[in-house]
């Protein structure tokens, strides 16, 4: 647990990605199994531990401290594991007996019933150092925020064995903790794990944005074009080994549209296909705020399923039966989607058309209707393309319609994560509007993205230089910086206080030059844009 510790304090102040990854390395080549594999998987977020709640870590630690303490100290730390693991007070009789290794940790809360756990958990506590108890409690919590990704780890790994990390995602999901056979491949000592027919992740192909291109020297007849529909990128994988819906980053999400998962099962087929998944009411897509009511959910509610019914435009077809049609050209692999859908005529299930073009001034012009159709815009794919993992610059292009912008008051601030966390990064923004109490600024979205180094650090001190007020990692500031914020659409919501939610939002530029008086409102921007 000490080395894990220490990797864990390492990567939270380490900005550099290279550097990060060197951290890695090294853990995963010294440290010992099963621990390695235990810290890989809670960087991949595969481990849960449902009996260990926040709500028994603050008992706890309110069991040793003053109440009134803990709440100040959380608070002002903003962290519960933070806050817990500087806070304790150990008990000195428990004190010199050895710390538990992580592998031991791991294994011991799996087996331990909930009853057993809060006394376990501070029996380890008390044995441990601030840092120690730091990552035992981000470990049983499973919120490690350091800065390192699932991906970062793998990408780790592939340099440790001279592969690439795809390699690693094309067996990642037939592999269960602590990832012995993984790392027996990795270090030369097995072969390569074979998944089988286990339903694993495929890597997909991205698109680069098409900014600063001459379209004129592209030649109209080597290119496909279609629409760029507005939900989110995912892969269906049907294999005799089960079904699955996976994000664009290997995420499983299938548990949260259960519909799909029954589609697949019922079809019986060997594939994997590549899509978008919407809400879809008959052959209208329903706008994203819809399709976002289901997303992150454990399971969705019969009115969902009902009012809210998932589908999904197929792109492309990666695997039928067990051959492997990616290094096929984009137009072959298109005749084979075609046939396979027109084969089985899937539900839930439609192609995503081709649009025809002779020019790419016509569809410049489709492209212009985009946002009235609530499609995010267009692709263009080379006819002879493979299907390549990662983002290749030259045979995919997105061009995406032009972003909407808005005038708004900078409201609160938060530090971001990782190599952001010394920074106030997240901000909150808001509209004028007219109150009981009269004019009033409401907030109407958060952004994370958009501006550039000098700018997060011209943001960070102004967010520390006109802080007004504190709520736990929340800082309000003054009324006084405009935010001009890019976003790709709004929608009405009746989640918000201000009844409308934002697609996409980043900061487009600062507006140091505009009073906040003339901030845009809220009644006007949702005349202009619902």
């Amino acid at each position: 647990m000490i080395a894990f510790a220490a990797l864990l304090e390492r990567l939270t102040f380490t900005p550099s990605r290279n550097a990060k990854i060197a951290l890695l390395k090294d853990y995963f080549s010294m440290a010992p199994d099963p621990d390695r594999g235990y810290a890989l998987a809670a960087m991949a977020s595969a481990l849960s531990f449902s009996a260990a709640k926040p709500a028994m870590l603050r008992a706890l630690a309110m069991e040793r401290v003053d109440p009134e303490l803990f709440e100040w100290s959380y608070d002002y730390v903003g962290d519960l594991a933070e806050t817990v693991a500087l806070i304790w007070q150990n008990n000195a009789q428990r004190a010199n007996r050895p710390t538990p290794g992580l592998g031991e940790l791991v294994e011991t809360l799996k087996e331990t019933p909930k009853a057993a756990l809060p006394d376990l958990v501070a029996q380890w506590l008390d044995v441990s150092d601030p840092s120690s108890r730091y990552a035992i409690l981000k470990l049983i919590t499973g919120s490690l925020r350091v800065g390192a990704s699932a991906r970062l780890a793998k990408t780790a790994l592939a340099e440790i064995a001279g592969i690439t990390p795809d390699e690693i995602e094309e067996v990642w999901h037939g592999l269960e903790p602590p990832y012995g056979p993984l790392f027996a491949w990795i270090e030369g000592r097995a072969p390569r794990p074979d998944p089988k027919d286990a339903p694993v992740f495929r890597p997909p192909m991205l698109a680069q944005p098409l900014e600063n291109i001459d379209l004129t020297e592209f030649n109209p007849q080597e290119w496909r074009a279609e629409w760029k529909w507005d939900g989110i990128r995912v892969q269906l994988v049907s294999t005799p080994g089960g079904v699955r819906v996976y994000t664009r980053t290997a995420e499983d999400i299938g548990h949260a549209f259960p519909e799909l998962l029954q589609t697949l099962d019922d079809l019986g087929s060997h594939a994997v296909l590549d899509g978008e998944l919407l809400v879809l009411r008959g052959e209208e897509v329903a706008p994203f705020a819809d399709l976002q009511q289901r997303l992150n959910r454990k399971s969705p509610t019969a009115t969902m399923l009902r009012e809210l019914p998932a589908g999904v435009r197929l792109y492309d077809i990666l695997f039928e039966d067990e051959q492997d049609l990616r290094t096929m050209p984009f137009d072959d692999r298109r005749k084979r989607l075609e046939n396979w859908f027109n084969r089985l005529n899937p539900p839930r299930m439609s192609l995503s058309p081709l649009i025809p073009f002779d020019n790419f001034t016509e569809l410049a012009a489709l492209r212009e209707g985009a946002r009235e159709a609530a499609i995010e815009g267009l692709m263009l794919k080379k006819a002879d393309s493979p299907y390549v993992p990662g983002r290749p610059r030259g045979p995919w292009w997105k061009w995406k319609r032009a972003p909407l912008t808005v005038d708004a008051v900078l409201m609160y601030a938060q530090r971001g994560h990782g190599k952001r966390s010394s920074f106030y990064s997240d901000y909150t923004f808001g509209l004028w509007r007219e109150g009981e109490k009269g004019r009033e600024l409401v907030p109407i979205g958060k952004a994370y993205s958009g501006f550039t180094d000098e700018e997060l650090k011209f943001l960070d001190r102004w967010v520390r230089h006109h802080t007004t007020a504190r709520f736990g990692p929340v800082r309000e500031v003054e009324k006084g910086l405009v935010l001009e914020i890019a976003f790709d659409a709004a929608q009405r919501s009746a989640r918000h206080k201000s009844g409308v939610a934002l697609r996409f939002p980043r900061v487009a530029r600062l507006r140091t030059d505009k009073p906040v008086e003339e901030a845009d409102e809220l009644d006007a921007f949702m005349q202009a844009y619902l």
